[in-house]
């Protein structure tokens, strides 16, 4: 519970702080990128196939039978899930000009394909590793060393291939810190990490088990320290959590 409940909800929101941070090649500055519109509708399209891939069951993550607690704190996990998951596309988007335009239709070509594509949660887990892993080398080591002050050669090559056709957008790039690669890769690998402890079906815990648990605690205080410890011993799992909630509420 405490995974589902406070360490997954933390590592979604560090992903989409840390998704729009960049650091300035010329300053040194931290700067925070707001994400584009188009990482959002990149983020409704992974989440429909989250669900559409069994890697979430929405039925048993916002169910009738849960508490109302329990059913606001699945809420915000989903809901930062979702700000995670656009901050992780924002992380691996050029900043601007052709390639960024590039890079978004590469991402919305291949979640519309996938809509339609046979998934369990492990391929498809395997499948968004490989797509984010993809994005941050051409971003990251391939444009970045395209762009740098030093790239030479490569730099005028480039810019002869594109000229005409990119409308002087090619070296429009900002300069950023080889420290934003960093963060990035962090960003991506602690975004992967929270997909992989994140659980399809959460255990339920029905008003009933609440109930029962609570008429246990309530003899509870009845009893000796040492019958007390002992009773206490033979709760279920769910009986546990059950009583970890009333003691929160």
């Amino acid at each position: 519970m405490l995974v589902r409940l406070l360490l997954l909800p933390t590592i979604f929101l560090t992903v989409a702080l840390l998704g729009g941070l960049r650091v300035s090649g010329a300053t040194g500055a931290f700067q925070f990128v707001a994400p584009p519109l188009v990482t959002l509708l990149l983020a409704v399209m992974l989440m429909l196939l989250f669900v559409r891939g069994g890697l979430i069951d929405l039925s048993r993550w916002l169910s009738s039978e849960q508490p109302a607690l329990v059913n606001i704190a699945h809420a915000l996990t989903l809901i930062a899930l979702f700000f995670a998951s656009a901050q992780a596309f924002n992380s691996v988007l050029p900043e601007r000009g052709l390639f960024r335009w590039l890079f978004g239709f590469f991402f919305l070509w291949t979640l519309w394909n996938n809509q339609f594509a046979n998934f369990d949660a492990r391929r498809l887990l395997r499948s968004l590793t490989v797509l984010f892993g993809t994005a941050f080398v051409l971003k990251h080591l391939l444009l970045a060393n395209l762009y740098a002050a030093d790239s030479g050669w490569l730099h005028q090559l480039a810019g002869a291939i594109f000229e005409g056709v990119t409308q002087g957008t090619l070296g429009a790039q900002e300069s950023i810190a080889p420290a934003t690669g960093y963060i990035s890769f962090f960003t991506l690998a602690l975004y992967v990490a929270g997909l992989i402890l994140l659980p399809s079906a959460p255990e339920a815990i029905s008003p009933r088990e609440i109930s029962n648990t609570a008429a246990i605690i309530d003899a509870d205080h009845q009893l000796s320290p040492g019958e007390r410890v002992a009773l206490r011993d033979t709760l279920t799992t769910e009986e546990r959590n059950a009583h970890a909630i009333l003691e929160d509420e």
